[in-house]
């Protein structure tokens, strides 16, 4: 097999190092980390309403997440479950 030398940060090289399984080379790491695909690979796969659809239901989903989590916060904000006062 034919190699090529990179040069890589520091940063990256110690978030490839970080990520790479005991049992794998260098290659083998960073060729499971950046995958087959990418979002790129997804473009124009969508009609334009589609699009929208699926942004529509993305947004509403964010939305609910965050409602979920307010209302978990003011939960433990009044009751004060959680921190261990009880209020």
């Amino acid at each position: 097999m034919a190699t090529k030398a990179v040069r890589l940060g520091n940063s990256v090289y110690e978030r490839v190092k970080a990520h790479k399984r005991a049992d794998e080379t260098y290659s083998e790491a960073i060729n499971r980390l950046i995958g087959d695909w990418s979002l790129l690979d997804l473009a124009g796969t969508m009609s334009k309403a589609e699009a929208t659809e699926h942004e529509t239901a993305v947004r509403a989903s964010e939305d609910a997440g965050i409602a979920d989590v307010e209302t978990l916060v003011d939960r433990e904000e009044t009751t004060g479950i959680g921190t261990g006062t009880g209020k």
